[in-house]
């Protein structure tokens, strides 16, 4: 009956232990643990992932974590004190930089993809419209194959759309969408999958994704050819800034990591990811 009693007591102790956190095992390199919370804008994301990793090497003991969503999230979390960090792939308007700080990191281009076999190589603002809002529905009007037009479109709360119907002054009710996508990869990876398909993406983020032997193409846009390099010497038209934001003034880890995001020495990790450094 003893013998019954200790094990009992024993099992009992066992699971009270597991269920406890104090009896958790932990690892010595997280008792003292410093983490940041980055959300947002998915274009900035493998940027900030990277800048992440190599502040992490700098600096032991310290997290990063780093979680899309689009630039809406990012700017909402910041303010609200989901996130350390928002990232934000656009310029803040008045009413949204009320209560917030602005982190320069870099710039970027958007321009109009197709698939990579599209003998299409250029478009002006005009046909963009034509083919968004349904008048031009075959890539035959265009110079192309006589096939229907798939339309790549972004959803809301995406930096990109927002941008989209700015630049080319739609209307987002006009628009004749047939596929909604989220993220850059999502409109790279639908477009490469799609030989008559057309979507807007980011130009570093597509450049990234031709290098990687991802099937699509940029088009020239006003006679521009949609490169890093010509966001950068100013010629190409339609860019945007990337940036971090926080809710009032940053300090401490969050103000760290943030000036190391903006320092020069880290450039090439902005230039990895084919974006313009912010000071270029």
């Amino acid at each position: 009956m003893m013998s019954h009693r200790i094990t009992l007591h024993l099992a009992m102790g066992i699971v009270l232990c597991l269920l406890s956190a104090s009896c958790a095992e932990q690892p010595k390199a997280g008792l003292n643990q410093q983490k940041l919370i980055i959300t947002g804008a998915s274009t900035i994301a493998p940027l900030v992932s990277e800048l992440g990793k190599r502040f992490e090497k700098q600096h032991p003991g310290t997290r990063i974590d780093v979680h899309t969503g689009g630039s809406a999230r990012g700017l909402t979390d910041a303010s609200q004190g989901l996130s350390n960090i928002g990232m934000v792939s656009e310029a803040l308007t008045p009413e949204e930089q009320k209560g917030m700080q602005v982190f320069l990191i870099g710039r970027d281009g958007i321009s109009i993809i197709v698939h990579a076999d599209n003998p299409l190589d250029k478009i002006v603002k005009n046909q963009v419209v034509a083919v968004y809002t349904g008048k031009i529905k075959n890539w035959k009007d265009l110079g192309g194959k006589d096939s229907p037009i798939t339309i790549v479109h972004k959803a809301e709360g995406r930096s990109t759309l927002t941008l989209f119907l700015h630049y080319f002054g739609i209307d987002n009710k006009a628009v004749k969408a047939d596929v909604v996508i989220g993220d850059d990869q999502q409109g790279i990876k639908t477009v490469a999958g799609n030989p008559f398909s057309i979507g807007y993406v980011s130009i570093g983020s597509t450049e990234q994704s031709i290098k990687q032997g991802v099937k699509v193409k940029l088009l020239i846009l006003d006679g521009v050819k949609a490169t890093t390099a010509n966001v950068e010497n100013g010629s190409f038209p339609w860019k945007r800034p990337l940036n971090l934001v926080t809710k009032g003034q940053p300090a401490g880890l969050t103000k760290q990591f943030i000036d190391f995001a903006q320092a020069k020495e880290n450039y090439d990790l902005v230039r990895k990811e084919n974006f313009v450094p912010a000071k270029s």
